[in-house]
């Protein structure tokens, strides 16, 4: 299949996902995850109408993520473990950034931002396998945390983010996304983050179809668009 086919059928699951759960197909967005696809196919899935695209490393979008003069692309948003001596690079180059894990990243964050008289949206990630060898906050520290970073004004959270354990067992996989969804619960009513808190970014290629039966409001979908990579995840992820 082509980039089109291939982004039709993940949209056609997408919808019948949702109308099997009785949700409305337009309340799931889908992220294109670009890494190490190149700037070519970006813009051809861009030139398709995909405006949302998601980078794992600093340094590749700074890279790649140049577009010539007659084509205006989107900032893509940062959905990889960002080391705080790149908060700069990363405000430079992304929009929204999904993987605000812990304090020192936000206080980063806040200095740089606040140098520039913006603010950003972020999402907070959240660890809800449980493995050692992932970035996030646990479960239990997520809402104390949240109640934490709420004096940062140039800061605007509005959702939360999870990767779920790498199994092809449905039965392991599905309670890391019940999880984040009971949790993304707990957080809203307690109304810190008012009506923006909206976002559940949960479910990537081989898993988005159960993360939306669970709540996903938007899957990062990458192989199952771009074809496998020839560098594994653990290139990207986790990245100390």
């Amino acid at each position: 299949m082509n980039l089109l086919e291939r982004i039709t059928a993940v949209s056609a699951n997408i919808n019948r996902c949702c109308q099997l759960s009785g949700r409305d197909p337009e309340s799931v967005q889908l992220m294109l995850v670009t890494k190490t696809v190149s700037i070519e196919t970006i813009i051809e899935a861009h030139q398709l109408g995909n405006h949302l695209f998601g980078e794992n490393k600093v340094q590749e979008v700074v890279q790649k993520w140049i577009a010539p003069p007659e084509v205006s692309l989107v900032k893509p948003e940062f959905i990889g473990h960002l080391q705080t001596n790149k908060v700069k690079t990363c405000l430079d180059v992304c929009s929204r950034i999904q993987s605000v894990d812990r304090l020192s990243l936000v206080e980063a964050l806040d200095r740089e931002l606040q140098k520039r008289g913006e603010q950003r949206e972020i999402f907070l990630q959240v660890n809800s396998s449980d493995e050692a060898s992932k970035f996030g906050l646990s479960v239990e520290e997520t809402l104390p945390f949240a109640q934490t970073i709420q004096r940062y004004q140039t800061l605007k959270v509005t959702g939360l983010m999870t990767l779920a354990l790498f199994s092809q067992d449905e039965n392991k996989v599905r309670p890391c996304f019940k999880k984040l969804k009971q949790l993304f619960t707990q957080v809203q009513d307690t109304g810190l983050f008012g009506e923006d808190f909206q976002h559940l970014s949960m479910g990537m290629s081989s898993d988005y179809q159960i993360a939306i039966t669970e709540g996903a409001t938007l899957v990062r979908v990458g192989t199952a668009i771009f074809g496998a990579r020839t560098t594994p995840d653990s290139h990207y992820w986790p990245d100390i």
